[in-house]
């Protein structure tokens, strides 16, 4: 089958940073499903694997976003068919979805959202997970309580902001603030329904002054995590919480314990890599995103379609996911088996 992957890591500038491929074609296990690829969605983790990983042998094919159609199930599926059109974000551990076919186990998969096509469904899975994660599970927000409270979202208009903005708004009762630099990405932030959106290239204790807020309960700290953490027990309410998402270099937390300050980090491949009792979890928050998203209470955040995937088309992806300058989500559509 066609893929798009690469022998050898590192630079984008590479003439092989990314090539197309024919490699054989994927065998489910037991509790996989086979999932013709109909489009993906490019996400930072994209491009940092490619960036720093050795292949041995065989080449590596990246991807993790996906929207499909099972084409065949494992001997144990129970929760799939063939014919059933899905959307999961994968594992960091197997083979990724930048390909024709994909093998997938089923517990971290979920029926496509209705009302999008695929290309639109293929931008939420990683992002949505994340964001859910991270507001209910990591900084332990009850759904529908934070009344009186209020959360600072670092980096509200990139892909995981975008959904967490929406979330936070929709299904809690706290004060929602992105945080956004540009006139798109305040506007962005703003449609996707943040309360207030101030300025992170700004002193954050007196953005959030500027807005008449001393403190807040929680912060997700989505981009810049390492810059801003000497601001952070500033900023933060006693007895409040961080969670964090990017790579960080040093990440001293010391300053947070006079205020008994909640740590917590967000990785959404981490059910998938150790196969946690919980893990079927994930099928179930898709399933609650994609019946969001059929009510209107949620709303797609694709905001860029780079056409049929192909080596130059994804090489173009992963130009402008590293670029930082993203609003929303880009996709590009499933390679054509012509």
């Amino acid at each position: 089958m066609k893929a798009i992957g690469f022998r050898q890591g590192g630079s984008l500038d590479r003439e092989d940073a990314l090539l197309d491929l024919e490699v054989p074609k994927p065998v489910p296990g037991p509790r996989d499903l086979l999932v013709r690829v109909r489009a993906v969605s490019v996400n930072p983790v994209d491009t940092k694997v490619r960036a720093g990983a050795k292949p041995s042998g065989e080449p590596m094919i990246l991807g993790y976003d996906a929207a499909g159609v099972v084409e065949a199930a494992g001997s144990d599926v129970t929760l799939f068919a063939p014919g059933d059109e899905v959307f999961y974000a994968g594992t960091i551990k197997r083979p990724g979805t930048n390909a024709e076919l994909h093998a997938v186990d089923e517990r971290i998969v979920g029926r496509k959202p209705r009302s999008l096509d695929f290309a639109e469904a293929a931008a939420l899975p990683l992002t949505g997970l994340t964001a859910w994660e991270l507001l209910f599970d990591r900084l332990r927000v009850p759904r529908g309580g934070g009344e009186g409270q209020a959360i600072l979202i670092v980096n509200g208009a990139g892909g995981v902001g975008s959904m967490l903005v929406q979330l936070a708004r929709q299904l809690t009762g706290l004060r929602v603030i992105a945080t956004a630099s540009r006139s798109e990405t305040i506007a962005w932030a703003t449609q996707m329904g943040a309360h207030d959106v101030i300025d992170h290239r700004k002193p954050l204790n007196e953005e959030l002054a500027r807005i008449g807020v001393k403190a807040v309960n929680f912060v997700a700290s989505l981009a810049a995590s390492d810059r801003h953490l000497a601001i952070y027990p500033r900023i933060i309410a006693p007895q409040g919480s961080l969670a964090v998402i990017d790579d960080v270099k040093a990440f001293d937390i010391a300053g947070l314990r006079q205020k008994a300050i909640t740590v917590a980090w967000e990785g959404v491949f981490v059910r998938s890599i150790y196969e946690t009792p919980d893990m079927i979890e994930q099928h179930h928050i898709l399933g609650e995103i994609a019946r969001l998203i059929d009510e209107g209470m949620l709303h797609g955040t694709m905001t860029r379609d780079l056409g049929e995937m192909n080596a130059a088309t994804l090489k173009e992806a992963h130009g402008l996911v590293e670029s930082g300058a993203m609003v929303g989500k880009l996709v590009l559509r499933g390679i054509s088996a012509g």
